[in-house]
């Protein structure tokens, strides 16, 4: 695992505004960053990263499992009581699910560590499937990298291939896809997840969380007073069940993706639960629920809500003292406590992986880069190659 520089393209910006990649920069700062790149062994990504993610995954579906039949586990998950069968019908029925990430501590030398699985609103989507393979496919053909250099990335073709399987278990043609006002990544990932789900042969319908209405039948309707029955909203679970209209899921009948069991796996609950079903495991990190008593008072720790985002209320807790790394307003429902284990540095940037699944495959990984110990939402997209 190598960090490379590299001459950018002169015409990236251009291109950007071109194909409707408008969040390159955000608030002045670089977010995409195509300066350098980071090269992997072919064996280091099927070895170290893909194999690992495809079995990582599989030891989260067995927690959802064991949680779904669990009351005293849903109220450890923090999900609200009124939503528990509602939750259980859609793990009992196996409501598809579209996509999701992992995200791993590696340095090229393995195993990988799950630092935690964003299985409900994952964002860089469109960076990761569309973009960097862009980049690849441009460099190559301009001889800035070698003709066999290729990418750990099926992100594309593999959405288009689940939407196409989803439109044929819902037996659909038409969906909405949603996500909140003012916020251009959240728009640019769904619109490009529109695309995908276009190429699958659905018509799409967009309309922003906030205008979504309810009809006097129970129903959830668009601005055009249209029926929602199946719906890609990239708005979190953890939001949707503590909303007024909350109380309306179960008589609405809406299809939705991700579906309510991905609540579980989107749950930082999840890691310590992962811990002790599966002890000792090589691609997880000892994990226990704050208020439990089991980890050590000495060496170093992370803290983290069971519900945040962008690296948000971030502590380190060493020898028992504890120090934020980040601010912001969770940890209402409470923390886990993860062991620390640092991000590997290159070129003084703290790297981090993102590891991509498309339903239950393995599908192409995202390197971000800081120079802060806490990758959050401005943190730099680096593009990568196998070679």
């Amino acid at each position: 695992m190598l960090r490379h520089t590299i001459a950018p393209r002169k015409d990236w910006q251009q291109q950007a505004n071109q194909y409707g990649f408008h969040f390159h920069t955000m608030y002045g700062e670089p977010y995409w960053d195509e300066s350098a790149y980071y090269q992997f062994s072919l064996e280091q990504i099927e070895r170290d990263l893909e194999d690992p993610t495809a079995e990582l995954h599989q030891m989260c579906l067995a927690v959802v499992d064991k949680v779904v039949h669990s009351e005293a586990l849903l109220q450890r998950f923090q999900i609200p009581s009124a939503y528990w069968d509602l939750m259980r019908e859609s793990w009992l029925l196996r409501s598809p699910s579209l996509y999701s990430r992992m995200d791993l501590v590696y340095d090229g030398t393995g195993p990988a560590k799950l630092l935690e699985n964003n299985a409900d609103t994952p964002t860089s989507l469109y960076e990761t499937g569309f973009w960097q393979w862009l980049w690849l496919e441009q460099q190559v053909d301009r001889l800035n990298l070698p003709r066999s250099a290729d990418q750990f990335n099926s992100l594309q073709e593999k959405l288009v291939h689940r939407f196409t399987d989803i439109a044929s278990i819902y037996q659909l043609n038409q969906m909405h896809f949603a996500c909140c006002q003012e916020t251009d990544e959240d728009r640019g990932t769904v619109q490009y997840l529109q695309d995908c789900a276009e190429a699958a042969g659905i018509h799409t319908d967009f309309v922003f969380i906030e205008d979504i209405g309810l009809a006097d039948t129970g129903v959830f309707t668009d601005l055009n007073d249209a029926p929602i029955t199946d719906c890609f909203k990239l708005y979190p679970w953890e939001f949707m069940l503590r909303e007024p209209f909350a109380e309306a899921l179960s008589s609405a009948q809406v299809n939705w993706l991700e579906p309510l069991w991905k609540a579980i796996l989107s749950n930082k609950a999840l890691l310590p639960q992962l811990w002790k079903m599966f002890p000792n495991h090589p691609n997880l990190l000892p994990a226990w629920f704050a208020d439990e008593s089991a980890h050590s008072g000495t060496g170093r720790w992370i803290k983290k809500p069971v519900f945040s985002r962008e690296g948000a209320n971030i502590s380190l807790i060493e020898n028992g003292v504890e120090t934020a790394l980040s601010e912001g307003p969770y940890g209402d429902e409470g923390f886990i406590i993860q062991q620390f284990h640092p991000l590997p540095q290159f070129s003084r940037n703290h790297t981090l992986i993102g590891s991509w699944l498309v339903d239950n495959l393995p599908a192409g990984i995202s390197v971000r880069e800081d120079t802060h110990v806490i990758t959050q939402d401005l943190s730099r997209y680096v593009p990568h190659i196998i070679l």
